[in-house]
């Protein structure tokens, strides 16, 4: 059969998996326990030797729907979901490092992750923070213990650009797992797949879900890397061919020991947002273009951060890689406005934290998700003081253009 685009694989994926009753969505299951007839039947499905459903927090029906939906979209060998993004990228790690490991990962990353990070060296995991902009510089920091390498695609909120296709082939060559966040710029825009990565993270809580009625994450499993390499694989997940012990320890080391599973109906919520992705993302981003060159040309604002723009450094990068430039940018205002009483102004942006939603949400940076941080690690990422970040929506763009511009006038 023909390989369809990405908005009809995605609409009719439940279906083509003929769900009960010839429902066009996989129904929701709430059921935490799964009963067999045959108790041998049962202690397969726990030993892996055969698929099916055990208990609630390894799998259930209706996040494995959207688990197969997520591998389509990353044109991935499988997909793992989770409670929430940063559960995503936390159980994966610690099903796969072990103490005295070392990882690369990018500067320029997103303030929880780099928590996360921070709290993986207090456990023996030694991380390097370098800027991923440049391979070179990712080359230089790794060790004869590194065995990953973890970057975002667009950072958020400065908006880097990792130099990906240079870090696969470095990966690929050394035989380091190759971890990319797709988060910003979603499986619609970019495929990680396409730069040679062994594992992509999405939180689904953004731009697939979109609509800012649940949270969750996923891990997709390129099936680009030789897990029969890999030094930290237990001996009893190695029962199935070498392609599928990485997703499988990910699967029983994080999913089912962390518990981070994710509820049923929100793996509803997320998989029926889904199938707009396409649409509200090409929307958000030409919204976004807009706003920035706007930016650009105020005279209160100091800098704008968005790849899409000429002037930005990884703009070549971004338009070779990207199929659009993403739906975040950040401006820093002039001295003469106050942040806060900027985004006061706003009428139609929601001071919010979150990112995707369907509204144009906006939030000062340094004071809100970067405040613990630290004054001098929010300068070495060049996040100032008077930083906002937008994450733009669908909203009309006249509309997003007259709010700003009023908001600027004060």
């Amino acid at each position: 059969m023909k390989k369809k685009g990405f908005s009809s694989t995605i609409l009719h994926a439940d279906r083509a998996g003929k769900p009960e009753h010839g429902v066009l969505h996989k129904a929701i299951h709430p059921s935490v326990a799964f009963g067999y007839e045959d108790a041998r039947e049962l202690a397969d499905v726990f030993q892996n030797k055969r698929s099916g459903y055990a208990y609630g927090r390894q799998s259930n029906p209706t996040v494995e729907a959207l688990a197969h939906k997520i591998s389509l979209m990353e044109n991935g060998l499988a997909s793992i979901i989770f409670a929430t993004g940063m559960a995503a990228i936390g159980s994966t790690l610690l099903a796969l490092l072990r103490a005295g490991d070392h990882i690369v990962s990018s500067a320029y990353l997103f303030g929880n992750t780099n928590s996360l990070f921070n709290t993986l060296a207090t456990l023996g995991i030694e991380v390097s923070f370098v800027d991923a902009t440049d391979v070179t510089q990712v080359e230089n920091a790794i060790q004869d213990n590194t065995r990953l390498v973890f970057v975002e695609t667009i950072a958020n909120p400065v908006t880097h650009v990792a130099d990906l296709a240079a870090i696969g082939e470095l990966c690929e060559h050394l035989g380091l797992i190759y971890f990319v966040d797709n988060t910003m710029t979603s499986p619609c825009l970019f495929q990680p797949i396409s730069v040679k990565a062994s594992l992509i993270i999405n939180s689904l809580t953004k731009y697939i879900g979109g609509h800012g009625n649940a949270l969750g994450g996923s891990v997709t499993d390129t099936g680009l890397f030789d897990w029969s390499s890999f030094a930290n694989i237990y001996e009893n997940y190695k029962l199935k061919e070498p392609a599928q012990w990485g997703i499988t320890q990910i699967r029983k080391k994080g999913l089912r020991d962390f518990g981070a599973a994710l509820a049923p109906e929100a793996a509803h919520h997320l998989s029926v947002g889904s199938d707009t992705l396409s649409l509200r993302i090409h929307k958000a981003c030409d919204n976004a273009l807009v706003l920035a060159e706007f930016c650009e040309q105020h005279p209160k604002v100091r800098n704008v951060f968005y790849p899409g723009l000429p002037t930005h450094p990884q703009h070549q990068r971004a338009s070779q890689l990207f199929q659009h430039f993403g739906a975040i940018f950040s401006i820093e205002l002039d001295e003469s406005i106050d942040c806060f009483d900027f985004l006061n102004s706003l009428e139609l942006v929601v001071s919010s934290s979150n990112l995707g939603d369907n509204r144009t949400l906006g939030i000062p940076v340094a004071h809100t998700i970067y405040h613990e941080m630290g004054a001098q690690r929010r300068a070495s990422m060049g996040v100032a003081d008077s930083m906002v970040r937008f994450s733009v929506g669908i909203e009309d763009q006249q509309d997003l253009l007259t709010d700003f511009e009023q908001a600027l006038s004060i």
